[in-house]
């Protein structure tokens, strides 16, 4: 991939992925007031419920097959057609799971027909998934691009209306299945139109039995990470029931719809990583101890400053019915700082060939993710649930870290000595939204505590403008063009 087409593909998918986190934080704002409370919890657990069985239908394919691709594309239908019938099959077998599953957890009929759509929705989502996987192996991001927006407009604009209409929540669930089959016919369009590639079922199982070899490091990656994302909802419906999770999802939408902050800020880190371990290891140290850096330069603020403007900012975008997920907000967001930081330690790992070691961390935590909801939300109830991520993500974090330090000799006193003054920075940022916010609306707040932290970052020396566009710069640069555009699982 040349550096070019690099820059291209990371800018296009990183504007698109920003923008569609804004329309679903349109859409579940609309969803939250629509439904109410439990209604909306309700429309969460079904979703998390059948996001739950989802990795048993992908199994880690979709990696393979943007891997195999870029490797040789002669051979792209030949795998695509052999993952989908395969799919056709574990699909069926997977649904039928799901629907016995929420049956035999009692679960009443609204929540039932819920989950069997959200099903279908999955199904559909993961047949298109892995035909974007042969474009991204043709080194092409922008037809998934559109496809992701085109599918939450739709969701945005028809089931937002029906929302509106006071429309049974189904329906609502419906037009999911509407965006996902689009966007399954916009993939299989441009794979035909533009790569001559027709999509279509075969079931060569010699190949199948070898891509399943392949894939296995990137499915169990993948079960855990879905685990680990679900189980907190799931757990939380059974245990304290629909409204619990209204409250509870509210809270977590906002603190993750900022996480693309760091999903866009990361696009490049893989590659380049995977470059400098096999050219230079004193670059690699360097780009390691950078990319912390500016993460967490980036997550302090965003932490300090939801914290500060929680309350009020809940009440007025959500209504007062979710007051109570001001809590666990404030919590969630602390998670922020160490989710940031585990982007560029996942992507270190794998690039380093620790992959293995990196599944483990990733079993662990999900183990542990479980482990805690247990514990946790029959006496915190939804902050309970909160304090679970959090903790979930501590773990991840530390155990990363203690691998990096076998790997990579970086700048620890740097790190350090820059978290402390950014801790400090940060600190008085909440302290300047705190006294604002309440003779101006929120966004002014943030806005006021924004200025102070960028001040007062500049005055410690902690950035200057030339420096973090040189870190870009270099960030951006293709040292090693043979490196197979792969997606790995960095959370």
């Amino acid at each position: 991939m040349s550096e070019r087409t690099l820059a291209k593909n990371t800018a296009f998918y990183s504007t698109a992925l920003a923008l569609q986190k804004v329309l679903s934080f349109g859409f579940f704002i609309i969803l939250a007031r629509g439904l109410g409370v439990a209604g909306q919890g309700r429309f969460t657990f079904a979703l998390s419920f059948t996001a739950l069985f989802s990795i048993f239908i992908d199994l880690g394919l979709s990696q393979i097959l943007i891997r195999e691709t870029a490797r040789d594309q002669a051979k792209a239908r030949q795998y695509l057609l052999s993952i989908l019938g395969f799919k056709l099959i574990i699909a069926a077998v997977i649904y039928l799971l799901i629907i016995a599953a929420v049956n035999l957890m009692g679960y009443p009929a609204a929540t039932r027909g819920l989950v069997y759509v959200s099903g279908l929705v999955m199904l559909l989502d993961s047949m298109t998934l892995n035909i974007y996987s042969v474009i991204r192996g043709r080194q092409n991001l922008g037809y998934e691009s559109i496809g992701t927006i085109g599918n939450q407009l739709i969701v945005l604009l028809i089931g937002g209306g029906l929302l509106l209409a006071k429309t049974d929540p189904i329906l609502v669930m419906g037009v999911y299945l509407i965006a996902s089959l689009a966007n399954l016919i916009w993939a299989a369009f441009n794979l035909n139109r533009i790569f001559k590639i027709k999509a279509g079922i075969a079931f060569d199982w010699p190949l199948i039995k070898t891509l399943l070899a392949w894939s296995l490091p990137f499915a169990l990656a993948g079960i855990f990470s879905r685990i680990f994302s679900s189980a907190d909802v799931v757990i939380l419906s059974k245990l304290s029931g629909d409204h619990a999770v209204g409250i509870y999802s509210a809270a977590f939408k906002v603190a993750f719809a900022l996480q693309f902050v760091a999903l866009a800020f990361s696009a490049s880190l893989y590659p380049a990583f995977s470059a400098y371990w096999t050219q230079s290891k004193e670059n690699l140290s360097q780009l390691f101890t950078k990319s912390m850096f500016w993460l967490m330069f980036l997550a302090g603020p965003i932490v300090f400053g939801v914290i500060a403007v929680a309350n009020p900012a809940i009440p007025m975008v959500f209504g007062s019915a979710y007051s109570a997920s001001i809590m666990p907000l404030q919590i969630l967001i602390a998670s922020m700082f160490f989710v940031f930081l585990c982007f560029p330690i996942g992507a270190l790992l794998n690039a380093c060939d620790r992959q293995k070691r990196h599944t483990i961390n990733l079993g662990v935590t999900a183990l542990a993710s479980v482990i805690l909801n247990i514990g946790l939300i029959p006496i915190l109830s939804y902050n309970g649930a909160a304090v679970a991520n959090l903790l979930s993500y501590v773990i991840l974090f530390f155990l990363g870290l203690a691998v990096v330090d076998k790997i990579i000799d970086y700048d620890k006193k740097f790190l350090l000595w820059s978290g402390l003054k950014i801790i400090s920075a940060c600190a008085t940022m909440l302290a300047a939204a705190w006294l604002v916010k309440k003779q101006v609306n929120f966004i002014a707040a943030i806005a006021i505590g924004g200025l102070v932290y960028l001040t007062l970052a500049y005055l410690l020396g902690l950035f200057s403008w030339t420096a973090a566009k040189n870190f870009l710069k270099n960030l951006g640069k293709k040292t090693a063009e043979k490196i197979p555009p792969a997606e790995i699982e960095i959370l």
